[in-house]
């Protein structure tokens, strides 16, 4: 297989439409047990990082997208097997349960994730950050080296209260005083063209449209593997 190299200085670069979006399994086997067995690989787009040597912020690439590393892991301790996630600013801390990656033909398990969040300061009293990693590891190996695969993210975290206010809001019943127009039409104050409903409470609903108009498109190259996609193009 040729070997294809999209890395720049430590840097992705992709040709123009196209993406790094690779699957959990494809990650896995593709990449992690090839690297771990010295197979080549089938593009050089991931770059050997000691992702704890320094802050998530600082890692090579772009921040605001889904970057991915080769690492090694560290262990904390001589005769144990805990490993070692403190960086320059912080530490990275587990979270849940680790995740088991199947094989889409067989079910069969080739690897897992462990999702860790990163903490600025020292632990126990870290500050919680939105700075989000998947640590991907095959289930068994005997290389001497122990890598692993990282993708390291930012949460991106939505204005969630101000729309439950809104929607809230848009739904909220209004309610008319037919008493006081029957007090004016006594009074010979209610306009002759007016008239009273049958119901008391109206209900007032926004209505949301969506446009399909914009659908995502794909499309394949026999340069790159599977996991590189188009992006979606707009006019």
């Amino acid at each position: 297989m040729e070997k294809v190299s999209l890395m720049k200085n430590g840097v992705l670069r992709l040709p123009p439409g196209f993406r790094f979006h690779p699957t959990d399994e494809e990650l896995v086997v593709q990449y992690l047990k090839r690297k771990v067995l010295s197979y080549p690989l089938p593009a050089s787009i991931i770059p050997e990082v000691d992702v704890c040597k320094s802050d998530p912020w600082d890692l090579p690439g772009d921040s605001e997208q889904e970057r991915y590393f080769f690492s090694t892991k560290e262990v904390k301790y001589p005769n144990g097997n805990r490993s070692n996630r403190a960086t320059v600013s912080g530490y990275w801390k587990a979270t849940g349960l680790d995740k088991q990656i199947l094989t889409s033909r067989t079910h069969q398990p080739v690897g897992m994730k462990k999702t860790l969040v990163f903490y600025r300061g020292k632990p126990p009293k870290g500050c919680r950050t939105d700075w989000i990693m998947h640590e991907y590891r095959l289930i068994t190996t005997t290389a001497k080296e122990n890598w692993v695969l990282c993708r390291i993210f930012l949460k991106k975290r939505g204005n969630k209260t101000d729309d439950h206010e809104a929607s809230a809001a848009a739904q909220l019943p209004v309610f008319y005083d037919f008493m006081a127009k029957e007090r004016r039409a006594d009074l010979n104050l209610l306009p002759a063209n007016s008239s009273s409903g049958s119901s008391g409470i109206t209900q007032i609903s926004g209505k949301n449209e969506e446009s399909d108009d914009h659908q995502e498109e794909s499309s394949s190259c026999n340069s790159f593997p599977s996991s590189f996609t188009r992006k979606q193009c707009s006019n």
